[in-house]
C-alpha cells in the first residue's frame, strides 16, 4: 500500500532541504513524495527539485504559477492525492526512518482515519526542548488516552479533548484519504485548518489512533507562519470563530462536553494571555487589544 508524502513548501531552502532529505531516508520505501512549490523566490530550486524527480522516480514537482497562500497550497495538494493514506508534511519538519513504518501499522486497523504518531519539538536548530505549550499539548493527550503505547479513541472523548486543547501537530499527523477528500480544508481558516479537518472527521464517525512511538520532528521557531498571526491577533480571531462554529456543530450533534469545551477553548485563551508581554514589548497595540479580548471573553 503505497503512501502519499506531500510537501506545501514556501519558505526556508536549508530546512526543506533536510525535510526532503529525512522523506527519502525512509525505512518505509513504499511512498509516492510529491512537492508542490508556491512560488518561493529563489532561482535554483527548480534546478534542485527536477533533480530529485530524475533521481528518483517516487518523486513528483510542481511550482505553482501563482501564489496560493497555505490553505490554498494544502487543498492543491489533496487535489493531487493518489493513494489511501496521505501525510501532509511541513517543509520545515523532520521524519525520523520509522515514520512511515509506524503509521502504517495503525492503519492496518480499517477503521482508523487519523493517526497521531509520537512527536518531539525541535528548534531552529536541530535541538531537541519543549516549551510549556508543548508540555500542555503532552498532558492533554495523557489524559485522553492513559498510558497506553497505542490507543484509538473516537467521538465527543476526543472533541472535548481537542476543544480543551489542540494537542495535534499537524504535520505529522496522517490521514485516510477518502476523509480527507470527503472535508477537504475549510477555506476560511489559514491557521486552524487542521483542527478544523480533523473535527469534521471525528464528527461524521471517524477515528483517531493515537500512538507514543516517537517518529517525528516537529520545528517550533519564532517566525513561523502560526506565530506571526499569534501577536497581531489573527490567529485567535480564527480560533474564536472555529470555536463558535463548533460550539453549534456539537449541540446539534448531541456533544454538550464537547460544546462547553468549545465555548470555554480554555487553553487557546491561556495562550493569548502569555503572549501580551511579548505583544507589549514589541508596541503592537492593535494585537493587544485583540489578545486581551480573547484572553477574557468566552
Amino acid at each position: 500500500m503505497t503512501i502519499d508524502v506531500m510537501l506545501p513548501y514556501y519558505g526556508d531552502v536549508a530546512m526543506m532541504k533536510a525535510a526532503v532529505d529525512s522523506v527519502l531516508a525512509q525505512d518505509d520505501k513504499d511512498f509516492r513524495f510529491t512537492i508542490v512549490d508556491d512560488g518561493y523566490p529563489d532561482e535554483s530550486l527548480p534546478a534542485y527539485f527536477n533533480g530529485l524527480v530524475e533521481g528518483d522516480d517516487r518523486v513528483r514537482y510542481y511550482r505553482n504559477e501563482e501564489n496560493l497562500g497555505a490553505n490554498g497550497n494544502y487543498k492543491k495538494c489533496i487535489g493531487l492525492v493518489e493513494h489511501d493514506i496521505v501525510i501532509i508534511m511541513g517543509a520545515d519538519d523532520i521524519m525520523l526512518p520509522n515514520y512511515l513504518s509506524t503509521v502504517r501499522k495503525a492503519f492496518q486497523d480499517p477503521s482508523v482515519s487519523i493517526v497521531q504518531p509520537g512527536v518531539e519539538v525541535i528548534d531552529e536548530n536541530g535541538a531537541v526542548y519543549e516549551p510549556l505549550g508543548d508540555k500542555v499539548k503532552t498532558y492533554l493527550r495523557h489524559k485522553l488516552v492513559g498510558g497506553s503505547s497505542e490507543a484509538v479513541v473516537e467521538g465527543e472523548a476526543i472533541a472535548e479533548s481537542l476543544m480543551v486543547g489542540d494537542w495535534l501537530y499537524f504535520p505529522s499527523v496522517a490521514w485516510r484519504s477518502e476523509a480527507v477528500k470527503h472535508h477537504d480544508f475549510r477555506p476560511q481558516y489559514n491557521v486552524v485548518q487542521d483542527l478544523a479537518l480533523a473535527t469534521d472527521i471525528i464528527l461524521s464517525g471517524g477515528r483517531m489512533a493515537v500512538v507514543s512511538t516517537v517518529c517525528f520532528q516537529y520545528r517550533r521557531h519564532r517566525e513561523s507562519d502560526s506565530s506571526v498571526r499569534a501577536l497581531d491577533g489573527r490567529r485567535f480571531a480564527e480560533e474564536r470563530a472555529f470555536f463558535d462554529e463548533c460550539v453549534r456543530d456539537f449541540t446539534a450533534k448531541g456533544w454538550p462536553q464537547a460544546a462547553r469545551a468549545a465555548k470555554w477553548h480554555l487553553t487557546s485563551r491561556l495562550n493569548a494571555a502569555s503572549l501580551t508581554p511579548k505583544v507589549i514589548s514589541k508596541g503592537m497595540w492593535p494585537g493587544l487589544r485583540k489578545l486581551a479580548a480573547h484572553a477574557v471573553r468566552p
